[in-house]
This record gives C-alpha cells, structure tokens and sequence, in this order.
C-alpha cells in the first residue's frame, strides 16, 4: 500500500514541476509573438533546448508587427 502512495506522489510532485516549467515559457512565447503552445515544448527533453535557441535568435513576429514586449 505503501508503494501506491510514492508512486502517487511521484506523478504530483511531476506536475508541480511541469506547471512551474510551462506556464513561464508559454508566457514568453506569446510575448514573442509566436504561438503560446510552443511552451509546451519545455517538457520534450532536448526540445527544450532547441526551443530556447529559437527563441533566443530567431527574429519575434512581436518586434516586426510593434506588439507589446512587457
């Protein structure tokens, strides 16, 4: 019985996790100007990495149309 609660406590302690990883990146992505589902991608692993260059390089749809940054 005891197993049952670790495992369950595993998959909670996963979404916290999750949740404190997407939601900051969704943000950034929309700020961007680039879809808000793209933060989603944070949770791929070496996804996640290939997305922070993409966005750390690639030219923001937001700066081009003077959509708001902050």
């Amino acid at each position: 019985m005891s197993g049952y609660a670790l495992w369950t406590g595993h998959w909670l302690w996963m979404l916290v996790i999750a949740i404190i990883l997407v939601i900051p990146a969704w943000r950034i992505c929309q700020r961007a100007g680039f879809p808000g589902w793209m933060g989603l991608l944070i949770l791929i692993p070496l996804v996640n990495l290939v997305l922070l260059y993409f966005i750390a390089f690639a030219d923001w749809p937001a700066n081009r149309t003077g959509g708001r940054n902050g």
